[in-house]
């Protein structure tokens, strides 16, 4: 393998490995049923350790690049024309999900604990800071230093690269739902997951507008369905959909991509959850991917740091900044000035990337300890069966 790692890079060996192997995999010198070299293999001829290899490929695992097959290695599962749409595939054999809970009404309000201590003594230095100027009316948008220090926590940690001015500010999702929804009209269809969050679909027909729902799989939106579609706007939960729980890899957020291109549409990715992924790397968005493109990137901070606090934001592609200003340029801002100096002051201070580390490593434990539990129960499974099998003969 000709790679070979920087060691004065900052970026660590494993995310170094990580991309040149996305690189080849997307590239086809490893194309699909591939199999990549052993972990020892590429430990050898890159000079890093087994672990270090090991990382990089858990990360090409969760993201749906590579897969591993027991006593056999790791394949390549990516290939670029997965979003092709084959109309042949039966839809019961697509895996639908088995998660949908009798009620859709409302998200489950667990957190990730965030330590009130913080957040208690991060008040109190916005209020000395800042004195009386959080009194003041905030900007429409949302004020410069929560926007900038979110322009640059998603850069450092999601590989989103933005200007302050395309970062808009509301109170949680559902207001912005409603923004999205007068920017882009009411005139289009909007097509959802099936199921979704109930109050997506809510907010859009309380605006006259129509949605189509696309059945949402195990692995993604129904292929079929999504082309055939005749929607011109896409809403989609990319990572942790609710209710289902399911995450799309990246060939399934390829397939959108296309979608949005060939339809000349908009996709709005609603990332409420992404933070809080087991990964040890953030989720791949499709506003990364996309360049920033026919993407309208979603997040909020109720699930990272409390339910009551209903501050999230979107951030818009740059061709859509001056149809915003001339439509909703007008609109204030929901959010007061003093709770976004708070979140402001926890993305500069590093208080809140600490804090969705800590929740992410106990994430990972808690995985770890449940997929031992479930392979000892596997290994012990056949016993149980050969013996029953035994006495009935």
């Amino acid at each position: 393998m000709l790679y070979s790692i920087d060691r004065s890079s900052h970026e660590p060996a494993y995310l170094q490995l990580y991309h040149m192997l996305v690189r080849d995999i997307t590239s086809g010198v490893y194309p699909r049923d591939k199999k990549l070299p052993s972990k020892r293999t590429i430990s050898d001829d890159v000079g890093i350790s087994v672990i270090t290899v090991e990382h990089a490929l858990s990360l090409l695992v969760d993201e749906g690049y590579i897969e591993a097959r027991e006593r056999s290695g790791y394949y390549v599962i990516y290939r670029e024309d997965d979003f092709l749409t084959d109309a042949s595939h039966k839809k019961e054999n697509t895996g639908l999900s088995v998660k949908t809970p009798v009620c859709t009404e409302s998200v489950p309000q667990k957190t990730g604990d965030f330590p009130f201590s913080v957040i208690a003594r991060t008040m109190r230095k916005v209020l000395l800071d800042k004195s009386e100027s959080i009194l003041v009316k905030s900007p429409n948008e949302g004020c410069n230093e929560l926007r900038e220090e979110i322009c640059r926590y998603l850069a450092r940690s999601r590989g989103i690269f933005v200007s302050p001015e395309q970062v808009v500010i509301g109170a949680g999702a559902e207001y912005l739902y409603g923004l999205i929804a007068q920017l882009l009209g009411r005139d289009h269809i909007y097509a959802t997951e099936d199921p979704c969050y109930n109050k997506i679909e809510k907010v859009y027909e309380s605006f006259g507008i129509r949605c189509d729902h696309i059945t949402l799989t195990s692995e993604g939106l129904y292929s079929p369905e999504l082309a055939a579609t005749k929607a011109h706007v896409l809403h989609v939960t990319p990572f942790n959909s609710f209710p289902s729980g399911i995450s799309v890899g990246i060939s399934k957020k390829k397939e959108y991509l296309h979608w949005a291109e060939t339809h000349n549409g908009i996709i709005i990715e609603d990332n409420y959850d992404s933070e809080l992924t087991v990964s040890s790397k953030e989720e791949d968005t499709l506003f990364s991917v996309s360049g920033g493109k026919r993407v309208i990137y979603l997040n909020t901070f109720s699930k990272t740091i409390a339910p009551s606090l209903r501050v999230g934001y979107m951030l818009l592609p740059a061709d859509l900044l001056e149809t915003f200003r001339e439509k909703l340029g007008f609109y204030s801002c929901t959010v007061p000035l003093f709770e976004q100096y708070v979140l402001a002051e926890l993305l500069r201070s590093g208080d809140f990337e600490r804090h969705i580390n800590r929740v992410r490593r106990k994430k990972r434990q808690s995985h770890a300890i449940f997929h031992e539990a479930e392979s000892v129960h596997r290994s012990a499974t056949p016993k149980c069966n050969q013996s029953s099998d035994m006495q009935s003969d």
